[in-house]
């Protein structure tokens, strides 16, 4: 006796085969092979969704014949009859319920694959960036030419990168811990890294970009291998050792300027507009503010209950928001001189991993809580958007042009969002590509003309797309 299943599979081959061999169809193989699973995954949950249905139908049947027969023999006049009709609407729309649940479940599982492949042309991975010897913790791209990419590693170094060809120009040495963040100089070529050896430097660098790649070499390079999904990628397969660092990089050993006075590990570090005040986060629960010129600590910026996770300084103003495990993020104004105001973010319920500024009047905070909210900083009573995710978020950022949100997750995932918490994409990952741990941070760089994003995590490189902005949003 034929199965089901074997019935099934007969079925798709022999339409696979027909479809294969229309004449007609301008589409390669592989691509009509892959949008007849489609549809077949689509006909699938259709048909158990429709079973599902007709499960319920008689579920709800036998309840309505149940409470008509009980409703017969009940007495105690209307009030008997109002505790029927309570319960008999409670448990019918407890049904509905249920079946809503279900369509919307159905219903996203089928959109969601539609989405995954029509992202993949507007969402393309394009450069490795592979060299640290452990987990890559932060990275940042260079606002000044030469524009360059730098990254912060738990190897007790920072890197920078050439955006075009992936090669390390330069490598940072100075730390004696982790280094948990980088950022650069808003105009010189001066990079701030903060580090677990409780300190935060501030070094200079010079770089000479190499030679890009031809383009034709460079489209070839961007074609992604044949797209899986769910592809998994096991410990055993992670390549083994340490890696090999790139010998030939030149090193920068000694810092230009070094902010002591923290008592814990320095998270992160950020530079004020001008750049001539930097701030830094600590697991002492406090942040401070220093002078670039003379290395002294202008103010330090406490109240929070527990460990700093980020800091960030708004692009244009004097303002600066900090988050902790406290399950809040505060923000701190310098703009008045003499009055140094701070205000106090509680809509977490975990750890908050991230508070960024957008170029507008907006900060975005991500959680532990998995969720990510949107501020308005003239009514910061409620967020205006909560987005909601099935991991845990990091640290997060939002692009200047076009306010696309980048969402790294603990569980490898990197997820873009509309500022009104609409999701937009997910960058595609599969066994031969994307992030196979943690990711850690996403950062933008608007003005390369290859890579507009970059993210970074605990598999030990930092990865370079081509976000297609314009066509995610049309797609939206």
């Amino acid at each position: 006796m034929i199965s089901r299943e074997d019935s099934w599979t007969a079925k798709s081959s022999d339409t696979l085969e027909s479809f294969l061999k229309m004449e007609d169809s301008k589409l390669p193989v592989s691509l009509r092979s892959n949008l007849l699973d489609l549809f077949g995954q689509i006909e699938r949950e259709f048909e158990n969704l429709h079973i599902e249905n007709l499960e319920l139908r008689r579920e709800i049947e036998t309840l309505n014949d149940r409470l008509a027969a009980e409703g017969q023999t009940l007495e105690g006049g209307d009030l008997a009859k109002g505790a029927l009709k309570t319960k008999a609407s409670h448990s019918t729309s407890q049904l509905s319920q249920k079946l809503r649940t279900t369509y919307k479940a159905s219903t996203s599982k089928i959109v969601s694959s539609f989405k995954t492949t029509t992202s993949r042309a507007v969402c393309q991975l394009l450069k490795e960036y592979a060299g640290h010897r452990d987990g890559i913790w932060d990275l940042s791209v260079s606002r000044t030419g030469p524009l360059v990419l730098g990254t912060a590693s738990a190897d007790h170094s920072a890197m920078l990168w050439s955006i075009e060809t992936g090669k390390c120009l330069l490598k940072y040495v100075g730390h004696q811990g982790s280094v948990n963040s980088i950022k650069f100089h808003p105009t010189e070529q001066m990079a701030l890294t903060a580090s677990g050896d409780q300190t935060a430097h501030i070094w200079r660098y010079m770089v000479q970009l190499p030679t890009p790649t031809p383009a034709a070499d460079l489209t070839q390079q961007q074609q992604p291998p044949p797209y899986e999904e769910d592809g998994e990628l096991s410990d055993r397969e992670e390549p083994d050792g340490e890696g090999e660092g790139p010998s030939e990089c030149p090193c920068v050993r000694v810092a230009a300027t070094t902010l002591r006075s923290h008592q814990g590990v320095v998270i992160a570090a950020d530079w004020l507009v001008g750049g001539r005040q930097v701030v830094t986060a600590s697991w002492d629960r406090a942040a401070n503010l220093y002078d670039v010129e003379t290395s002294e600590l202008v103010h330090s910026l406490t109240g929070h209950d527990q460990e700093l996770t980020h800091c960030c300084t708004h692009p244009s103003q004097r303002l600066v928001v900090t988050s902790s495990r406290d399950t809040t993020f505060r923000l701190w104004d310098f703009r008045d001189p003499a009055i140094h105001s701070v205000n106090v973010f509680q809509g977490h319920t975990d750890t908050v991993t991230s508070a960024v500024f957008t170029a507008g009047d907006n900060v975005v905070s991500g959680s532990d809580d998995r969720t990510v909210k949107v501020w308005d900083l003239k009514n910061m009573r409620s967020p205006i958007a909560t987005i909601r995710t099935d991991s845990a978020v990091n640290r997060i950022s939002v692009s200047v042009n076009q306010r696309v949100i980048a969402l790294p997750h603990d569980n490898r995932q990197v997820r873009l969002f509309d500022m009104s918490g609409v999701r937009l994409a997910r960058l595609p990952r599969s066994n031969r590509q994307g992030h196979r741990r943690m990711v850690c941070c996403t950062t933008w760089g608007e003005d390369s003309a290859s890579c507009n994003l970059f993210s970074c995590g605990f598999d030990r490189q930092a990865i370079g797309w081509n976000i297609n902005i314009p066509a995610l949003l049309q797609e939206k």
